[in-house]
Protein backbone atom coordinates (compact mmCIF):
# COMPACT_ATOMS: atom_id res chain seq x y z
CA UNK A 1 0.00 0.00 0.00
CA UNK A 2 1.55 3.27 -1.14
CA UNK A 3 -0.39 5.39 1.33
CA UNK A 4 0.04 5.02 5.04
CA UNK A 5 -1.79 7.29 7.45
CA UNK A 6 -0.60 7.83 10.96
CA UNK A 7 0.17 4.64 12.88
CA UNK A 8 -1.20 2.09 10.46
CA UNK A 9 1.86 0.11 11.39
CA UNK A 10 1.12 0.45 15.11
CA UNK A 11 -1.22 -2.39 16.02
CA UNK A 12 -1.41 -1.64 19.74
CA UNK A 13 -2.45 2.00 19.44
CA UNK A 14 -5.99 2.49 20.38
CA UNK A 15 -11.46 11.08 21.59
CA UNK A 16 -14.67 11.02 23.34
CA UNK A 17 -16.31 13.15 25.98
CA UNK A 18 -15.25 16.66 26.95
CA UNK A 19 -13.50 17.45 23.66
CA UNK A 20 -15.34 20.75 23.38
CA UNK A 21 -13.55 22.04 26.47
CA UNK A 22 -10.33 20.47 25.29
CA UNK A 23 -10.10 21.95 21.82
CA UNK A 24 -12.36 24.97 22.17
CA UNK A 25 -14.84 23.54 19.68
CA UNK A 26 -17.38 20.76 19.54
CA UNK A 27 -16.14 17.49 18.17
CA UNK A 28 -19.36 15.50 18.32
CA UNK A 29 -18.26 13.24 21.17
CA UNK A 30 -19.87 14.88 24.16
CA UNK A 31 -22.62 12.74 25.65
CA UNK A 32 -25.93 13.79 24.14
CA UNK A 33 -29.28 13.32 25.91
CA UNK A 34 -30.90 12.48 22.58
CA UNK A 35 -29.25 11.00 19.52
CA UNK A 36 -28.88 13.55 16.76
CA UNK A 37 -30.19 13.07 13.27
CA UNK A 38 -27.77 12.71 10.36
CA UNK A 39 -26.78 15.99 8.74
CA UNK A 40 -26.39 16.09 5.00
CA UNK A 41 -25.55 19.62 3.92
CA UNK A 42 -23.94 19.03 0.55
CA UNK A 43 -26.35 18.97 -2.42
CA UNK A 44 -25.96 16.03 -4.81
CA UNK A 45 -24.38 18.19 -7.52
CA UNK A 46 -21.52 19.10 -5.18
CA UNK A 47 -20.53 15.49 -4.92
CA UNK A 48 -19.88 14.85 -8.58
CA UNK A 49 -16.26 14.72 -9.77
CA UNK A 50 -15.12 17.60 -11.93
CA UNK A 51 -14.17 16.56 -15.47
CA UNK A 52 -10.42 16.60 -15.91
CA UNK A 53 -10.46 19.07 -18.77
CA UNK A 54 -12.06 21.83 -16.69
CA UNK A 55 -9.06 22.17 -14.39
CA UNK A 56 -6.17 21.20 -16.64
CA UNK A 57 -5.36 17.90 -14.94
CA UNK A 58 -7.12 14.80 -13.78
CA UNK A 59 -7.90 13.97 -10.17
CA UNK A 60 -5.48 11.62 -8.45
CA UNK A 61 -6.14 7.94 -8.89
CA UNK A 62 -8.87 6.28 -6.89
CA UNK A 63 -12.65 6.40 -6.42
CA UNK A 64 -13.85 10.03 -6.31
CA UNK A 65 -17.47 9.33 -5.31
CA UNK A 66 -16.65 10.43 -1.75
CA UNK A 67 -15.01 13.71 -2.74
CA UNK A 68 -16.72 17.13 -2.67
CA UNK A 69 -16.06 19.61 -5.47
CA UNK A 70 -14.50 22.01 -2.96
CA UNK A 71 -11.69 19.53 -2.37
CA UNK A 72 -10.82 18.61 -5.93
CA UNK A 73 -8.47 21.47 -6.80
CA UNK A 74 -6.47 20.87 -3.64
CA UNK A 75 -6.32 17.14 -4.30
CA UNK A 76 -4.90 17.79 -7.75
CA UNK A 77 -2.20 20.00 -6.24
CA UNK A 78 -1.34 17.31 -3.72
CA UNK A 79 -1.22 14.65 -6.41
CA UNK A 80 1.09 16.81 -8.52
CA UNK A 81 3.48 17.04 -5.57
CA UNK A 82 3.09 13.38 -4.55
CA UNK A 83 2.54 11.00 -7.44
CA UNK A 84 1.79 8.14 -5.05
CA UNK A 85 -1.28 9.86 -3.57
CA UNK A 86 -4.42 7.75 -3.98
CA UNK A 87 -7.87 8.94 -2.88
CA UNK A 88 -9.27 5.52 -2.06
CA UNK A 89 -6.25 4.47 -0.02
CA UNK A 90 -6.24 7.81 1.78
CA UNK A 91 -9.88 7.44 2.82
CA UNK A 92 -9.34 3.91 4.08
CA UNK A 93 -6.30 5.08 6.01
CA UNK A 94 -8.22 8.04 7.44
CA UNK A 95 -10.90 5.71 8.82
CA UNK A 96 -8.22 3.64 10.52
CA UNK A 97 -6.68 6.79 11.98
CA UNK A 98 -10.11 8.00 13.16
CA UNK A 99 -10.62 4.78 15.11
CA UNK A 100 -7.10 4.83 16.51
CA UNK A 101 -7.30 8.43 17.74
CA UNK A 102 -10.70 7.87 19.32
CA UNK A 103 -9.61 4.74 21.11
CA UNK A 104 -6.29 6.23 22.20
CA UNK A 105 -8.09 9.17 23.79
CA UNK A 106 -10.68 6.99 25.46
CA UNK A 107 -7.98 4.77 26.93
CA UNK A 108 -5.71 7.67 27.88
CA UNK A 109 -2.92 6.38 25.64
CA UNK A 110 -0.75 9.49 25.34
CA UNK A 111 2.05 7.69 23.55
CA UNK A 112 -0.24 6.68 20.70
CA UNK A 113 -1.79 10.17 20.54
CA UNK A 114 1.62 11.81 20.33
CA UNK A 115 2.39 9.75 17.23
CA UNK A 116 -1.07 10.24 15.71
CA UNK A 117 -1.47 14.01 16.26
CA UNK A 118 0.46 17.21 15.76
CA UNK A 119 1.75 19.01 18.85
CA UNK A 120 -1.22 21.34 19.40
CA UNK A 121 -3.83 18.61 19.12
CA UNK A 122 -1.77 16.26 21.26
CA UNK A 123 -1.35 18.88 24.00
CA UNK A 124 -5.10 19.42 24.14
CA UNK A 125 -5.84 15.71 24.36
CA UNK A 126 -3.16 15.15 26.99
CA UNK A 127 -4.55 17.97 29.14
CA UNK A 128 -8.03 16.43 28.97
CA UNK A 129 -6.70 12.99 29.86
CA UNK A 130 -4.85 14.43 32.86
CA UNK A 131 -8.02 16.18 34.03
CA UNK A 132 -10.07 13.01 33.64
CA UNK A 133 -7.53 10.98 35.59
CA UNK A 134 -7.38 13.61 38.34
CA UNK A 135 -11.15 13.27 38.77
CA UNK A 136 -10.87 9.51 38.78
CA UNK A 137 -13.15 9.17 35.77
CA UNK A 138 -12.92 6.52 33.10
CA UNK A 139 -14.48 6.23 29.66
CA UNK A 140 -16.00 3.06 28.28
CA UNK A 141 -16.70 4.27 24.76
CA UNK A 142 -17.01 2.23 21.60
CA UNK A 143 -16.98 3.16 17.93
CA UNK A 144 -19.96 1.19 16.65
CA UNK A 145 -19.55 2.02 12.97
CA UNK A 146 -18.36 4.62 10.48
CA UNK A 147 -21.32 5.28 8.20
CA UNK A 148 -19.37 7.42 5.75
CA UNK A 149 -16.01 9.11 5.31
CA UNK A 150 -15.75 11.76 2.61
CA UNK A 151 -13.17 14.35 1.64
CA UNK A 152 -14.71 17.82 1.97
CA UNK A 153 -11.64 20.03 1.52
CA UNK A 154 -7.98 19.82 0.55
CA UNK A 155 -5.09 22.21 0.08
CA UNK A 156 -1.40 22.22 -0.70
CA UNK A 157 0.92 24.94 0.61
CA UNK A 158 4.36 23.68 -0.29
CA UNK A 159 5.46 21.44 1.26
CA UNK A 160 2.41 20.84 3.48
CA UNK A 161 -0.58 18.88 2.21
CA UNK A 162 -3.84 19.06 4.17
CA UNK A 163 -6.94 16.95 3.57
CA UNK A 164 -10.17 17.44 5.51
CA UNK A 165 -12.45 14.44 6.01
CA UNK A 166 -15.99 14.33 7.36
CA UNK A 167 -16.78 11.22 9.37
CA UNK A 168 -20.40 10.25 10.01
CA UNK A 169 -20.27 7.64 12.74
CA UNK A 170 -22.19 5.99 15.59
CA UNK A 171 -20.50 5.99 19.02
CA UNK A 172 -21.60 4.42 22.28
CA UNK A 173 -20.27 6.44 25.23
CA UNK A 174 -20.30 5.95 28.99
CA UNK A 175 -18.46 7.70 31.85
CA UNK A 176 -17.77 6.19 35.26
CA UNK A 177 -16.58 7.94 38.41
CA UNK A 178 -13.69 6.84 40.62
CA UNK A 179 -15.95 4.36 42.39
CA UNK A 180 -17.07 2.75 39.14
CA UNK A 181 -20.52 4.34 39.15
CA UNK A 182 -21.99 5.39 35.80
CA UNK A 183 -22.30 9.18 35.75
CA UNK A 184 -23.22 9.66 32.09
CA UNK A 185 -24.02 7.88 28.87
CA UNK A 186 -24.95 4.35 27.96
CA UNK A 187 -23.30 1.54 26.03
CA UNK A 188 -26.65 0.42 24.61
CA UNK A 189 -27.60 3.66 22.83
CA UNK A 190 -25.20 4.83 20.14
CA UNK A 191 -25.03 8.55 19.39
CA UNK A 192 -24.71 9.84 15.83
CA UNK A 193 -21.60 11.99 15.44
CA UNK A 194 -20.45 14.16 12.54
CA UNK A 195 -16.76 14.99 12.85
CA UNK A 196 -14.60 17.04 10.52
CA UNK A 197 -10.92 16.21 10.89
CA UNK A 198 -7.99 17.66 8.96
CA UNK A 199 -4.91 15.53 8.33
CA UNK A 200 -1.53 17.02 7.41
CA UNK A 201 1.69 15.72 5.86
CA UNK A 202 4.97 17.22 4.63
CA UNK A 203 5.21 15.69 1.17
CA UNK A 204 8.93 16.46 0.94
CA UNK A 205 9.79 14.54 4.09
CA UNK A 206 10.54 10.86 4.17
CA UNK A 207 7.64 10.28 6.56
CA UNK A 208 4.69 8.78 4.70
CA UNK A 209 2.35 9.14 7.69
CA UNK A 210 -0.33 11.81 8.03
CA UNK A 211 -1.01 13.47 11.40
CA UNK A 212 -4.26 14.82 12.82
CA UNK A 213 -3.90 18.62 12.52
CA UNK A 214 -7.38 19.91 13.48
CA UNK A 215 -10.77 18.66 14.65
CA UNK A 216 -14.26 20.14 14.37
CA UNK A 217 -17.84 18.93 14.05
CA UNK A 218 -21.14 19.85 12.42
Amino acid sequence: MTFTIVLLALVAAFLGLRLYSVLGKRTGHEQEPVARQPIDTAPPMMRQPLPAGESGSALPQGDVSNVDLAAQSGLRSIANADRTFDIGLFLEGSKSAYKMVLEAYWKGDKEALRFLCDDDVYDSFAEAIDGREARGETLENRLVRIEEARIVDASFDHPLARVTVRFDADIAAMVKDKDGNVIGGSMTDAVETHDIWTFMRDVKSGDRNWKLDETDSV
